[in-house]
Formats: structure tokens, sequence, C-alpha cells
């Protein structure tokens, strides 16, 4: 069977090779549409947002996202019908991205201001690298995700550390400086400490002592220094991550619809699914 068959048989097969095959024809220009489509939808809502425009255009520009909405939620139910393992797929990545793209305005029946959330939706249009065979760019992403993965425990204890040390600093200063220099409570210290211990230095609650501007500039400079320790944590697990790979293709695989498998690879890596029928 030719790699851009279809792995289903019948319509679901077909479906299949629309919604999810971007090497063949039909695919790809399906997935060029749908981010027309999602682009669309952003400008509409970052129209909606600005009051003349709302204004004056308000009823039509909604109109314009419920119709979208409607093809989304459409997109999205077939995506589920035409894989073998809908529920996989609806937890994978891009399964939840679909959902979490035409949830909002559904929700904005119910809870008003959800419906800006729809800005969610250009995460769908990471499906760009798929959809112009950019395969390169999906190994790239891959190296990304497990660099950061591999150092999520030492972020972690780090990010541990740091809570603790502004908590630590919040409270002295709150002793040092008191409510008549604007540090009210401890929350309210820590979050200068945290405002200072990051460089941001809004100006809202400064110090006014001797020994409170003396504490201020140490967090100040070991500020520098605690912002390059992710930066390292990250940089070495790039490093190791990046180490040469297999080359990816973009097939999506017919029962969980993920792709980035190996050329020549016969089964799905993530769901074990035979990938070529």
């Amino acid at each position: 069977m030719s790699l851009h068959e279809p792995a289903q048989p019948g319509l679901r097969g077909r479906l299949h090779t629309v919604i999810f095959e971007a090497d063949t024809p039909v695919g790809k220009a399906f997935d060029v549409a749908l981010l027309l489509a999602i682009l669309a939808s952003i400008v509409v809502v970052s129209l909606e947002s600005v009051a003349p425009i709302r204004a004056a255009h308000g009823a039509l520009l909604r109109q314009i996202e419920w119709g979208l909405t409607f093809a989304f939620t459409a997109e999205y139910l077939l995506r589920l019908l035409c894989v073998q393992k809908p529920l996989r797929y609806a937890r994978s990545f891009f399964g939840l991205v679909d959902l979490l793209a035409i949830l909002p305005t559904w929700l904005s029946l119910v809870f008003v201001g959800t419906h800006s959330l729809v800005v969610i939706r250009a995460l769908r249009l990471l499906r760009v690298f798929r959809v112009f065979k950019l395969g390169h760019f999906v190994r790239e992403a891959d190296v990304l995700g497990r660099a950061l993965l591999a150092a999520r425990r030492k972020i972690l204890v780090f990010l541990g550390a740091v809570l603790t040390l502004v908590f630590i600093l919040g409270t002295l200063m709150y002793l040092v400086e008191g409510e008549e220099s604007g540090f009210s409570s401890i929350p309210e210290s820590v979050y200068w400490a945290i405002v200072t211990l990051t460089t941001v230095g809004y100006g809202d609650i400064a110090p006014v002592t001797v020994l409170g501007k003396f504490i201020a500039s140490v967090v100040m400079i070991a500020g520098y220094a605690i912002i390059a320790v992710p930066t390292g944590i990250v940089g070495v697990e790039l490093a190791r991550a990046s180490q040469p790979t297999t080359p990816v293709s973009t097939q999506a695989c017919p029962a969980c619809g993920r792709d980035g498998h190996a050329p020549d690879a016969a089964y799905c890596k993530y769901c074990g699914a035979a990938l070529h029928g």
C-alpha cells in the first residue's frame, strides 16, 4: 500500500486522508484552508475587542465568529470520527488544543467574558510545520520538548528554592520597613521581593530605611545570578537532546492522529497501530 493511501477502508479512510495527511493534495488544501480560517478567527476576535469597531460592526463580527466556531466544531468531531482510537487523539496535545479552540465560544453562552479566550486557536497554527512538510521543524520541536521534560525536576527544585528565598526576604522587609513604608503585610512584602528579585522593578513599593535599601540592593544583584540558573539548566538539556537523531516524517497515525514518526516506521510509536494499513 502506498504511503498516501488511506490506512482505513471506506469513508473513514478518505476522511483521514483529507483531515490528517498533509502529504496529499486534498489534505494539504484542507489544512491550508484550516489555517486561513484560524487566522480569520483570531483577526475577528481582535477586531471585536476594539470599542469603535465593535460598536459599528459587532453583530457582523459575532456572526462570522459563530460560523467559524460551527466549522471548527464539525472539524473536531470529524477528527474523532476518522481515527481508530478517538480517546487517545482527544488526549493528545493537538487533540486538547482542538477542543480548547472551540470551548470558549460555547462557554460564552453561559459564562460572560470567556469569548475572548478563543485566541487559544493560535496554537493550532503550529500545524503549519506539518502542512508545508517542514519535518525538520517537527524534529526540533521534539528536541525542545525532550529538553524541557528532562529539566523539569531541576527547574522545580530551583523554583522551590526561589519561592523560599522570596518569602524569607519579604518577611524580613516587612519587619525592617513596616507598614509606614508601604510594606503593609507579609504577602505584600513577598510581592515586592518577587518584583525586585526578577529585576522587574515596578516601583510601586520601595524601601526608605538604610537597612531596607541595603537589603534591596543585595536582592537586585542576586537577581541577575538567579535568573541565569534556569537558562543554564535548559541549555544543558538542549545540548544533550540535540544529539543527531533519526529524521521524522509528517505522516499522521490513522489510529491516534499523532505524527513525528521515522520515515520508514511501520507502526505508530505512541499507540502501536499500523501506519500503512
